[in-house]
C-alpha cells in the first residue's frame, strides 16, 4: 500500500540508511577525535589568552573555533546515527571515545568558568567608571535637613562602551 501525502499525492518514504563498513566506523571515529582535540587546543588557547588579560588576541579565535564546534556537532551527529555498527565493529574504540570525551568536557568547563569570570570583571569595571562618572556629574547640594540630597536618576549620564577590543 503506497502512503500519500497530505495533499494526495505519494508521500516520499525515506531511504534506509545503510550499514557502514569497519573502515568507515574507524574513519568516523578518528574525525571525531581529530576534530575534537583541535577544538581542545583552540579552546586552551583562548583559555589562557583570556587569564592573560588578552582579549583581542582570544577574539581572534571566535571563528576558528565555531567552525570546529560545528564539525564536532557534524561528526557526532553521525556517530550517533552509526552507534550501533560503531558497537559491533569497533567495542574497545567507544571505552577510549568515552574517556576522550569526559576529558574534553572538563576542559569546556573550565574554559567557560575563564569567561564568565572576565565577563563578570569586566561589567564591574564599567558599572564602577560609570558611577564614578554619574557621582561627578550630580551637582552637590543640601536638602532642608542640612544633609546632601542624592542626584535624580535622570541626572547620571550614560557612558558609552566600545564593545570592539
Amino acid at each position: 500500500m503506497t502512503r500519500l501525502s497530505p495533499h494526495g499525492e505519494p508521500a516520499a518514504v525515506p531511504p534506509a540508511i545503510a550499514p557502514i563498513s569497519k573502515a568507515e566506523c574507524r574513519q568516523l571515529v578518528d574525525n571525531l577525535l581529530r576534530v575534537m582535540d583541535s577544538l581542545l587546543s583552540t579552546v586552551e588557547q583562548e583559555t589562557e589568552l583570556v587569564r592573560e588579560g588578552k582579549l583581542a588576541e582570544a577574539t581572534a579565535l571566535v571563528a576558528e573555533k565555531s567552525e570546529l564546534a560545528s564539525r564536532y556537532l557534524a561528526d557526532t551527529t553521525r556517530l550517533k546515527a552509526n552507534a550501533t555498527a560503531i558497537s559491533e565493529a569497533l567495542p574497545q574504540t567507544l571505552a577510549q571515545l568515552q574517556q576522550h570525551h569526559d576529558l574534553f568536557r572538563a576542559l569546556l568547563q573550565i574554559n567557560l568558568a575563564v569567561l564568565a569570570t572576565a565577563h563578570a570583571v569586566s561589567e564591574g569595571i564599567i558599572r564602577s567608571a560609570a558611577g564614578e562618572v554619574a557621582r561627578k556629574a550630580a551637582p552637590q547640594t543640601y536638602g532642608a535637613s542640612g544633609r546632601p540630597v542624592a542626584a535624580p536618576r535622570y541626572a547620571s549620564q550614560p557612558v558609552a562602551v566600545s564593545r570592539t577590543l
